[in-house]
């Protein structure tokens, strides 16, 4: 029996791999609708540093789900399946074919999976946690997690603050993992059939090289100029989401006086590469996963095949 449930298709990547090339290309000639699935774009007036599509892009290819949220706002991966459920009910609606694109794994997860039920933060255990980190350092709490939960240890990097603190306080206030709690998740994927295909380049040396090019190109189109407007609205901190974002974070460092320009887009770049490197960890456990070189020169013709 055919299984009559709309298609709606992932396209994942590491940052950098050319995921919004072909998106508009698949949009352009085939019928395609792009839903963004990056918890950056979401936020106005973060275009360079995010690399957000340009309004020539967007002439050719709308993209849903950017420029939704100022960057004072929290966008919860909740808040993004309830958008992007909308969106594609609102795309198939129109008769064309829902494209989610983008590099936030944790969004496709729970979109296709399903969100666990975890408990809602608490500020007090969120301060005791950040009290912790600054007295002994997030590396040790990191230590506490590969106790309470090593499974969510071997995902979260240790300079990874915000998902770490997540963890633990998931841990602090339920009494369980988030591991164990996910694996109690309900399933969601019951009205749709999701096909999951990612696009880079074989060699990890290319990947860097391009990241390197591209936070030189942001600089030259003014990266620099957009996170001084951030940080001087005076309503943002670091401590926020948005300012935590790669790069911005490290230009932000610069403003505030912590290291020089150079080393502050030095430091953008690796968490840049870093940051591509646990994507693809998530790319290589996901399930019945197509991976397409970047510079396949029927790239476009594989991938349509491949749904």
């Amino acid at each position: 029996m055919l299984n009559e449930k709309p298609q709606v298709v992932c396209l994942m990547g590491p940052t950098a791999a050319g995921k919004t090339n072909l998106a508009i290309e698949m949009a352009e000639k085939h019928g395609y609708e792009i839903v963004s699935v990056d918890s950056a774009l979401i936020y106005r007036g973060m275009d360079i540093g995010t690399a957000k599509p340009d309004l020539e892009m967007q002439k050719r290819a709308p993209h849903r789900l950017i420029d939704i949220k100022e960057p004072t706002e929290v966008y919860s991966a909740a808040d993004f399946v309830s958008d992007a459920k909308n969106e594609i009910e609102a795309i198939l609606k129109r008769g064309n074919k829902p494209l989610l694109v983008g590099g936030t794994m944790m969004y496709f997860n729970a979109l296709i999976k399903g969100l666990a039920k975890m408990p809602q933060a608490n500020p007090e255990v969120r301060k005791d946690i950040e009290k912790e980190a600054a007295e002994f350092g997030w590396s040790h709490l990191h230590q506490e997690l590969e106790r309470l939960d090593p499974e969510s240890a071997k995902r979260i990097h240790p300079n990874d603050p915000q998902r770490l603190q997540r963890a633990i306080e998931v841990c602090r206030l339920s009494g369980r993992s988030m591991t164990d709690l996910w694996a109690e998740q309900q399933q969601s994927a019951g009205d749709y059939q999701f096909a999951s295909i990612a696009v880079m380049p074989e060699e990890r040396s290319v990947l860097h090289d391009r990241i390197q090019q591209r936070f030189d190109i942001m600089m030259e189109q003014g990266f620099l100029a957009e996170v001084e407007a951030l940080y001087a609205r005076g309503d943002l901190n670091v401590d926020m989401p948005s300012v935590r974002c790669v790069g911005y974070r490290q230009i932000w460092a610069y403003l505030a006086g912590e290291c020089d320009l150079d080393e502050a887009i030095y430091r953008g770049v690796v968490a840049t590469r870093q940051l591509a490197k646990r994507q693809v960890t998530w790319l290589r456990s996901w399930e019945n996963l197509q991976v397409f070189d970047t510079f396949d020169k029927d790239l476009l013709s594989k991938a349509l095949k491949s749904l």
